[in-house]
């Protein structure tokens, strides 16, 4: 056998061809380790002072008591031992005071010690000083908060995400997440957020700490080596940042799936470079809700309540106009998004810019969109869209109020940018809102939550907008409309073991598990969403599909559904019970008086022809 410590040293400092992501894996954990560990040697260097006057002082008193001849009850002389002196300055010093022991004391020892006590106070006061300040120093919070923050994202036993970044997007995803019963760990650079967080209603206890995520020490402190880090969100404001995220997950967790924000073209393909990330652009994703409202409602419809997550209201099916003449007010990112999709579905689009900076185009209009005699210069009155899509709040309220008062009959769209703009632009009540917090959380929710419903999503859109239509009244009439429970079941020996025992006799249908385990003629309040086999997704199946062995199911539905289709999956006499209405006694004694075992074939109830 060869030397652990030699193996140990030959993977960290080997060649350049030995493994190298696992060494610089294991360098940035050292470092990180040490810089969890900073903390007792900044108290020690900033206490190392007070400490060293108190230990002078004491050890000065305690040799002077021992010095200083004393009498005892004879009036003999008598020296006091190292530990009796010890023991007397302890108690003095700590100002406890039980007496003079073993004999009262002489008028010198008296002078010594009156000179202890007032020696031991000033020490005191300058250690408590010193530990005061320390206490309040920015270095040492921030290094305990470190070591902290290390010791919990280190006990985590179950998978969690690592989001960089608390903003209204990781805020929003993050009660999300947490609404699923799943953890994440938290790291953002401003401090303000983290101790929102903290006091946040959340079910679970979130890890966070105020630190740059620039820094690979950061990221590996936050989890990103744990064996239960299950993926990484980059949603931080700052696109550089967001950037780096993504390279230190590619480099150092290949792995692991990482999903980040990204506003422009050139900054997407630049962490594409960096294995296969999920780029999410709010301006470009709004841009295509838009053009599958125009060309889908009911798409678009069903999209955004299944994005928006569990206790959701029914969004309402708007009616934008899919001809006519649209005015985008912004040529910014947004406005060249919704321009160019616009154009793709054949829309006429006039551009209004008050400072353009990019190419010239000869639809574009130089002024204020909220100017009247710019209005009549676009022809306003025969115009059937108006977005508001500039980056402050304000001119789009402005531009909203001009836009209505020249023709009231426009579709407006706008964008909110701050979220405490939220009541302004409801109160406008605008037919279409972009908030690209929301529409970032919303994404990333919809990719993490269960990746069946990301395909679902995906796929949606290519079933038309009538089928679209009729799964939403079906889901309404099914679960009312507030969206309940999305969750995902795998028909394998371990998550569906007694169904897994009939599924190799064909004869098990999917309406035959969704039925009521209490009263089999009564429907669960559930509905099966997708059915993925080998790749190949089967959108809202029909009641007859034959289920096989390795099935994924996304379902939606009540809690309550939700827990009796667990049963069914588990149990062998309720799963007897609902497919073929034969009521399997569970205990033993009744087995053997009927002699039926538990998980006998299940038969069939024969379909009568009514005469």
């Amino acid at each position: 056998m060869g030397n652990p410590l030699l193996a140990f040293w030959r993977n960290v400092f080997g060649r350049e061809d030995d493994r190298p992501v696992r060494r610089s894996t294991l360098l940035v954990a050292a470092a990180s380790a040490a810089e969890a560990s900073a903390t007792i040697f900044l108290v020690m260097r900033r206490m190392r002072a007070p400490l060293i006057v108190l230990i002078v002082i004491f050890a000065v008193s305690v040799l002077g008591l021992t010095l200083i001849p004393g009498q005892d009850l004879e009036g003999d002389p008598y020296r006091m031992g190292f530990f009796d002196a010890f023991y007397v300055m302890s108690y003095t010093a700590s100002t406890i005071g039980f007496g003079e022991i073993p004999y009262p004391f002489t008028y010198n020892q008296r002078m010594w010690v009156t000179i202890s006590i007032y020696l031991t106070v000033v020490g005191w006061a300058y250690a408590i000083g010193s530990l005061l300040a320390l206490l309040q120093d920015r270095a040492f919070r921030s290094a305990l908060a470190l070591q902290h923050f290390t010791r919990k994202v280190s006990r985590l036993r179950e998978p969690f995400l690592l989001i960089a970044g608390y903003g209204r997007a990781g805020e929003l995803l993050g009660r999300s997440i947490d609404a699923l019963g799943r953890r994440f760990v938290v790291l953002d650079a401003n401090s303000e957020r983290i101790d929102d967080l903290e006091l946040a209603p959340l079910h679970a206890d979130v890890p966070a700490l105020a630190a740059d995520a620039r820094d690979p020490g950061h990221l590996t402190v936050a989890g990103l080596n744990h064996a239960c880090c299950e993926a990484v969100v980059a949603l931080t404001d700052d696109e550089e940042t967001n950037l780096t995220v993504v390279m230190a997950a590619a480099l150092l967790r290949p792995e692991l799936p990482v999903i980040a924000r990204a506003t422009s073209r050139a900054m997407a393909d630049r962490m594409r470079a960096f294995g296969d990330p999920s780029v999410v652009d709010p301006f470009d994703r709004f841009g295509d809700h838009l053009r599958l409202a125009l060309s889908a409602p009911a798409s678009y419809q069903l999209l955004t309540w299944l994005e928006s997550g569990p206790g959701a209201p029914l969004p309402g099916r708007g009616t934008p106009p899919r001809s006519g003449r649209w005015v985008v007010c912004g040529y910014g990112r947004l406005g060249r998004e919704l321009t160019a999709d616009l154009r793709a579905e054949g829309i006429e689009v006039t551009v209004i810019e008050p400072n353009p900076t990019g190419p010239e185009d000869a639809d574009i209009v130089v002024g204020d969109g909220s100017e009247p005699e710019v209005l009549e210069r676009i022809d306003l009155a025969h115009a059937v869209g108006f977005v508001a899509g500039t980056d402050n709040d304000t001119a789009n309220l402005s531009l909203v109020a001009a836009a209505r008062r020249a023709n009231p009959s426009l579709f407006v769209a706008a964008r909110q940018n701050r979220p405490a703009s939220a009541p302004l632009f409801s109160a406008m009540a605008v037919d279409a809102l972009l908030v690209p917090t929301e529409v970032i959380a919303h994404e990333v929710y919809a990719q993490l939550s269960t990746p069946l419903l990301w395909r679902f999503i995906r796929e949606m859109p290519a079933q038309g907008d009538a089928w679209a239509a009729d799964l939403v009244d079906r889901l309404t009439q099914l679960c009312g409309p507030e969206l309940q429970v999305l969750w995902k079941v795998r028909l394998t020996p371990q998550e569906a073991p007694a169904l897994t025992r009939c599924l190799p006799s064909g004869e098990v249908r999917l309406g035959d598990l969704l039925r009521n385990p209490e009263d089999r003629d009564e429907p669960l309040h559930a509905m099966v969403l997708l059915v993925l086999r080998g790749g190949r997704a089967m959108l809202a199946p029909d009641d007859d599909v034959v289920l096989r062995t390795g099935d994924e199911l996304l379902l939606a539905g009540w809690a309550a559904a939700r827990r009796a289709l667990g049963r069914i999956l588990l149990v062998d006499s309720v799963l007897e019970y609902v497919v073929s209405g034969r009521r399997v006694p569970t205990s033993w004694v009744w087995r053997t008086i009927t002699r039926t075992p538990v998980g006998a074939p299940a038969e069939r109830p024969t379909e009568r022809t009514p005469s």
